[in-house]
């Protein structure tokens, strides 16, 4: 998993590509009458609050254990990432769906849009480098994982760069539906294309905030590695001299890079103290060297099914 300098870079690019988009579209909206451009204003606002949330989590998230916090702070990078996608729902999708609504009840007066359509171009053009920075370190780290593209981003703990990814993507959608809404008011002289495109402009961030929220949502509450990594940890503490069973075995995802191992191990009956406390200090060792993501180990001897006291 990518450290987070990486993460830090890659947002840093998003948001100042995005707080400059966001007051080029602020201007050609104005100038345009154009709503569908107001709308890609505010959602480019939104995404620059939500890289500057996630901006902090990322140094908050840095803050090492201490006595009132053992197992450190990485956990706080979901709180201000779940904030982020709230952000992008109110400060985007709000706005959005309100001004499309006004839109096709009340109409517009279309001004001069070819403004507007450079803004769009010169916009498309910076979410796309934001886009391609965001793609380059999640196959990055896809590769060093040896997962596919799509699985990995669906998957990854590290939600800060998927926030980017999704929004940079969700950026060049509303781009391009931007485009057409002021392209079919142009030609038919109505507002509606401008609403109706506002509307769909609202309903993209609403999925966009509703994916990244229960991906942070869920990695808060607490979850386990994919099946097949726990299966890798299983087979590495099997694979340890000494130890006949695992019994139980929890894994817990902290943070991009820290992940939890606790197991309940059945040893053989005939093996001494010693030689239980060397098994499991090979066993932290043998499931370090598989995933290094791996912070914490805690093994504790339990006796089998069929042992008997």
């Amino acid at each position: 998993m990518a450290d987070n300098g990486e993460s830090t870079f890659t947002v840093i690019v998003a948001a100042v590509a995005n707080l400059g988009i966001a007051v080029a579209k602020a201007v050609a909206g104005i100038v345009s009458g154009s709503s569908a451009m107001l709308s890609e204003a505010a959602h480019s606002v939104a995404d620059t609050v939500t890289e500057v949330m996630l901006l902090t989590a990322l140094k908050r998230s840095e803050k090492p254990a201490d006595e009132d916090h053992p197992v450190g702070h990485a956990g706080e990078r979901y709180v201000w990432a779940m904030l982020a996608a709230v952000a992008t729902f109110v400060g985007g999708a709000v706005f959005s769906f309100y001004d499309g609504v006004h839109t096709l009840v009340e109409g517009e007066e279309l001004g001069d849009p070819l403004v507007s359509y450079i803004v769009l171009a010169v916009a498309f053009v910076l979410e796309g480098f934001s886009l391609r920075t965001g793609v380059k370190q999640v196959k990055a780290e896809a590769e060093r994982m040896r997962a596919p593209f799509a699985d990995y981003l669906r998957l990854t703990p590290d939600t800060t760069v998927k926030a980017v990814v999704m929004e940079d993507s969700a950026a060049l959608a509303g781009l391009m539906l931007a485009a057409g809404g002021l392209l079919g008011g142009q030609i038919t002289g109505s507002g509606v294309w401008d609403g109706v495109a506002s509307l769909l402009i609202g309903c993209l961030l609403v999925y966009v905030a509703w994916v990244l929220g229960r991906a942070n949502a869920e990695l808060l509450i607490g979850r386990p590695l994919p099946p097949a990594l726990r299966a890798g940890v299983r087979e590495e503490l099997l694979a340890v001299p000494h130890v006949v069973g695992v019994l139980d075995l929890v894994t817990l995802i902290q943070g991009p890079g820290e992940v939890l191992v606790a197991a309940k191990v059945d040893f053989r009956d005939v093996v001494t103290a010693a030689e239980v406390e060397r098994a499991c200090e090979r066993a932290e060792a043998r499931l370090r060297a598989r995933l290094p993501s791996i912070r914490r180990v805690y093994l504790d001897p339990t006796p089998g099914p069929t042992d008997t006291a």
